[in-house]
């Protein structure tokens, strides 16, 4: 099967579309793996001890159900970097992919 354009290529997909073996290919990958995880550390805002947490806010709680069971809730997952800023975000749907 050939992903054109995709940027999610396996080792093993890549082996299978350049006839080279999956240990070659690792051996490229890695050297650009570690430079994208370099670049994406330097630019990122959250380096260093970071916290992460979620809550949930809505109305006071049905009899017998909690967390994501509770109808009406929102859940906001948080970031706090020590001594710096907090970035929040709204997760509208927390189940988990299914495929």
């Amino acid at each position: 099967m050939l992903k054109a354009f995709a940027m999610d290529f396996t080792a093993t997909d890549t082996a299978e579309l350049t006839g080279l073996s999956i240990r070659r290919v690792n051996d490229i990958y890695l050297p650009i793996r570690r430079r994208i995880a370099q670049d994406c550390e330097r630019s990122s805002p959250l380096q260093g001890e970071v916290e992460v947490d979620e809550s949930y806010f809505g109305p006071i709680r049905i009899r017998g159900k909690r967390g994501r069971g509770a109808g009406g809730k929102t859940i906001v997952f948080g970031i706090f970097k020590r001594n710096g800023h907090v970035y929040t975000e709204i997760v509208p749907d927390a189940k988990k992919p299914r495929f």
